[in-house]
Formats: structure tokens, sequence, C-alpha cells
């Protein structure tokens, strides 16, 4: 049923402003829409957020019962037994989305895109679904961005990075500020990915809350241009 809703209309697409080279999909919070974090980035950047060579892919989480919401129908990309790092890992719902989203992915392909040219990216519970993509999932993808984001501390995805020789570089950025997803679980996450081999880069953002600000977005499309430049 995930992977039905993924592959609605409910997905919107970025046309590069040249040939398509390259892609990018950036996965939204829980409880949002992609036309939202479209809408979001757009306004940071007084423009629409596009690439010459890259299509930008933001596509919407299927309406869900979230525990965290006490069941209730919401638009997340997998279930969580509570937002804490503590937590276990609802490993049914992250394998369910994990390969709908991996269909996204291979469509790219279909269409002429190397799996060394997709960055996955996200906000929140976006950013962490982008990591189970690069870290467990889709381990040969080009890079992977996770902003305001964290994995549970027994997460599957350490246990998988032990037997994955190569990896995606990752960069993350976090407010120091935000009360939603401490800024410590977001550097604990840097941390036990960089003991796991993983290329990770961690920006902390003074005076910010669980948010997205300009200086992020001009520092992501720098380094997104770095891993999946023109050609």
């Amino acid at each position: 049923m995930a992977s039905g809703i993924l592959r609605t209309p409910r997905i919107i697409n970025v046309q590069p402003t040249k040939k398509h080279t390259a892609s990018l999909f950036i996965f939204h919070g829980s409880g949002s829409t992609g036309k939202d974090i479209k809408e979001w980035i757009d306004i940071l950047t007084r423009d629409e957020f596009k690439f010459p060579h890259i299509k930008i892919i933001y596509p919407t989480a299927p309406a869900q019962p979230y525990t965290p919401l006490g069941g209730m129908l919401s638009n997340v990309w997998f279930d969580r037994n509570g937002v804490n790092i503590k937590a276990p890992e609802n490993n049914e719902s992250i394998d369910a989305i994990a390969k709908a989203t991996s269909e996204l992915i291979n469509d790219e392909i279909k269409n002429g895109i190397p799996e060394s040219r997709i960055v996955v990216s996200g906000f929140s519970m976006g950013g962490a679904l982008a990591m189970y993509l690069a870290y467990n999932y889709r381990p040969s993808l080009a890079g992977c961005v996770a902003m305001s984001s964290f994995l549970n501390e027994n997460s599957l995805v350490y246990e998988a990075l032990k037997n994955n020789i190569k990896t995606p570089p990752l960069l993350q950025f976090h407010g120091l500020n935000d009360s939603l997803v401490p800024f410590s679980w977001g550097e604990k996450t840097h941390d036990n990915l960089k003991k796991l081999n993983v290329n990770s880069k961690l920006i902390s953002i003074p005076n910010i809350e669980h948010e997205i600000v300009k200086s992020e977005i001009e520092q992501f499309k720098e380094w997104i241009l770095k891993i999946i430049p023109d050609v």
C-alpha cells in the first residue's frame, strides 16, 4: 500500500534546467508533505531550488497510524515506538518504506541515472529515512544528507554497516537549540556512524530550533554539487 501511495502524483519533481545526469531525493519530516518542504526551501532560497543537471524529487509519505500520536493517521515514512533515541525501532515499518522508496530510486536508474549519481536527503524523520536507505538498503548511492535527524541507539543501520566496506558520504546539520530532536541525538548518531567508517560531517547551527535555515541550504547545495557535479 505504501508503495502505491508513493507512486501517485503526490511526488513533486523539479526538472534540471539542462541535461539530466543526476537525481536528488528530499524527504519531508513527520506529518508534513513533499509540497510543504519544497515551499519551505524555495522561500529560503527566494526562488525555486533547482540545479542545471540534477532532478529533485519530493515524495509525500503515506498516511498511516503513528504511535507517538496515539495511533492517529499521519503522513509519516515509518512508525515509531517513541520519539526517543533509546526507543526500539519498528523494523517492519522501516523495511516497508525502504522498499517502497527504493522503487522510486529504481525508477531513476531505469531512466538512465546511475545509482552512483543519486543522493538521498531529508529533514527530521525524512533524514532518518535517507540514512536507512544509504547505510542499509542502498549503500551504492552517491551521498546522504540528514537535517535535524537521528538514528536510534540500537538502529539496524549500525548492524548493517559492519558488513559494508564502502558507504556514501554523509552531511548532517543540526540546530544546537533543537528541543524536539536534541543536538546530542544527532551528535551521537554522527559519532556512531564515524566509528563504523562512514565519512560523516556534522555541522552544528547555533540558536536554531527544529527547523531549516538559509545557511543550511546554501551549504547543502554546495556539498551536493561536489558529490554529483555536472558532467
